[in-house]
Formats: C-alpha cells, structure tokens, sequence
C-alpha cells in the first residue's frame, strides 16, 4: 500500500469528521474533545489547526485515497505528534509508515507522543518509529467519560 503525506485540503475536513465520530475509535484515542459531534467545534479545531504556525498538520493518503491525518504542534522543545487513522485502515502499517514520514518532513528533535495506556496499537506505532516512554500518567478522557491511564513518550536526536 502507497502512503504519502500531503497538505490539508478543505475537502479532507468531511472525512476526518467521520473518523474521529467512530466510537471504537474515539474509544481508543480516549482523550478527544468533549463532544466529538459538534460540527461547529470540529471546524473551528481545524481552522486553528490549519492558520497556526506552530502545526505542521497532513492528510494521510492511502493508495490516494484519505484515510487519516497526522500534525505536529507544540512550542519548540515541547512538540507533539498526532495522528489518526480510520478504523477500516488499522492493521495495515498505514499509521507507522505516515509517522515516519512525518517525521521526515519534521526534523528536530525531541519530540513527544501522549497515549492512553492501553492503547497497544498505538503505542507500537509510536516505538516502531523509535519513540520511547518517558512517563506515565492519569487524566480525563473524554471519550472514556473517566480518569485513563496515559503514557508520554519521546523521540530523542
């Protein structure tokens, strides 16, 4: 399968919506926003996602068609990685070959990742790429409605 990264089209903002309203998904990802339903707030997200300088954000394309999204963000020394994949998708490498390409396009280093702990996929992704845990913690997961356990990890030089 052909994954590539591009920008973030305007017709991309349907899909992503869709993904992030699957409730395996969401349930995985555990912490999201409130309410992940809410059209209005969804695009406004997005809109500052897309206007701000300090998000690198990307359509991750499968065989050409979209199947996710993945962004840097964060003041320098404190960047984060993102990403999300549709549930159709999971399983397939599609989620590790989009980070690594991110992190070509994002060179500096470190970087950090934030996980729910039992989010084994995800956090095989994050070490596949070369991210290692750093931390462990507690917080509201939205999607959970309850206090998850959450790992932090980082990507050295």
């Amino acid at each position: 399968m052909d994954v590539v990264l591009r920008a973030v089209h305007d017709s991309d903002l349907p899909v992503f919506y869709r993904h992030t309203n699957d409730p395996e998904s969401l349930r995985m990802a555990a912490f999201t926003a409130r309410d992940p339903a809410d059209r209005g707030a969804f695009d406004a997200h997005w809109e500052r996602i897309r206007t701000s300088s300090d998000v690198l954000a990307r359509t991750v394309l499968a065989d050409g068609d979209v199947v996710g999204s993945a962004a840097v963000y964060g003041e320098p020394g404190e960047r984060e990685v993102t990403y999300w994949v549709d549930r159709a998708y999971w399983g397939r490498g599609i989620a590790t070959a989009a980070l690594r390409a991110l992190l070509v396009e994002v060179p500096e280093r470190p970087l950090y990742a934030r996980a729910a702990a039992d989010n084994a996929g995800s956090r095989r992704v994050l070490e596949k790429c070369g991210f290692r845990q750093a931390a462990e913690g507690r917080g509201y997961a939205e999607a959970r409605g309850e206090e998850t356990a959450e790992v932090v990890l980082t990507l050295e030089g």
